[in-house]
């Protein structure tokens, strides 16, 4: 929309002069013609004195239409403007000033909105940094916090057996202390690792990268490798699986975490002699995964908490970090995959579905 610098030859203060030049003149012709009727003088005054009237009535049309209506318009579509309602333009035309300053009304209005969309996306950006830099910095603490609790424990047992090693004469025992504080380390260093890598999912650090594979194949690898050939295996191991090939997309490292956690986590907790089963199965389009291990139970009110990281630190048979159902569910999560976890008569199954592909 352009305003033209010229000014209209029909411009408002021209219409106006115009239309009083006009008047002027109508009037004296008028008061010629109504004097000079062959009537008398009072009759023919009081007649002109009408088409005076009727006159000034005409005229007033003409003001209120060309003049006071663009005006009230102009003023209602600034009022709106000035209220941030920029939804009703004004909708005078023309080619004269009152024309003109509705387009320029209008212009303004335009850039006025888009410059208010502007800094409303603005803000929001500012928003999300801001509650972005939030949630680092509680992520932060958060890591910190656990480190600092989590390490208190092994910590005390290096310090307590290193000061055995310094007052120990006895070189059978000193070696079994050193393989303490050694086996102390390792747990740390796999603490450490396993929490920082928790973090990297968590803080989008960590980047997931999907690929095509058959995961028939993949579990049996990752199952033979955690439940075969174990001398101490003390469960029934079953298993139902697909005979032919079933292809997934995902990140093929991440699912063979969340296998290892959930294969692992079953067999640390199936009764002595009890069954440990695997079932993958195939039903519209979804590839269905579940392990169930023989044993007790997780009481109703915790199972919504089984997912929080160092769970297992209040369950005084998880010798673990508490930290492996955490992964599972932020990389299920990451991959839009749902998951779960149900109650059974005598035992526990954790489960998850994935999309099929060709």
């Amino acid at each position: 929309m352009r305003i033209s610098d010229n000014r209209n030859v029909f411009g408002i203060r021209k219409k106006i002069l115009l239309a009083s030049k006009l008047m002027g003149v109508i009037l004296v012709l008028s008061y010629v013609f109504f004097t000079g009727l062959p009537l008398n003088a009072d009759f023919s005054f009081m007649i002109w004195l009408v088409f005076v009237a009727v006159l000034i009535c005409v005229i007033d049309l003409w003001m209120a239409r060309f003049i006071t209506k663009p005006v009230s318009e102009l003023n209602d579509a600034a009022r709106n403007m000035a209220d941030l309602d920029f939804s009703r333009p004004c909708k005078v035309t023309g080619h004269d000033e009152f024309g003109e300053l509705s387009c320029s009304l209008n212009l303004m209005a335009e850039s006025l909105q888009e410059a208010f969309a502007k800094l409303e996306d603005a803000n929001r950006e500012l928003e999300q940094d801001v509650e972005q830099k939030r949630h680092l910095l509680a992520e932060r603490k958060e890591l910190v916090d656990n480190l600092s609790h989590e390490m208190k424990t092994p910590l005390g047992v290096i310090r307590a057996y290193a000061e055995g090693v310094q007052d120990e004469t006895d070189e059978a025992k000193r070696q079994n202390y050193a393989g303490v504080i050694i086996a102390e380390t390792e747990r740390m260093n796999r603490l450490i690792t396993t929490l920082l890598d928790l973090s990297a999912l968590e803080n989008g650090a960590a980047q997931l990268r999907p690929e095509r594979f058959d995961f028939v194949e993949f579990l049996e690898t990752v199952a033979g490798r955690l439940l075969m050939d174990i001398p101490d295996a003390d469960f029934d191991l079953q298993y139902e699986l697909p005979e032919q090939p079933v292809y997934v997309n995902a990140d093929k490292s991440r699912m063979e975490q969340v296998l290892d956690n959930l294969i692992v986590n079953a067999k640390g907790n199936v009764r002595p002699g009890g069954i440990l089963e695997l079932s993958l199965k195939e039903c519209d389009g979804m590839l269905d995964f579940s392990v169930y291990n023989q044993g007790i139970p997780i009481p109703q009110e915790n199972l919504s908490k089984i997912w929080t990281k160092f769970y297992c630190d209040r369950n005084a048979k998880c010798s673990g970090s508490g930290l492996g159902l955490a992964i599972v569910a932020q990389i299920l999560s990451m991959q839009c995959l749902p998951y779960g976890v149900a109650d059974q008569s005598d035992g526990v199954r954790f489960y998850f579905s994935i999309p099929v592909v060709e």
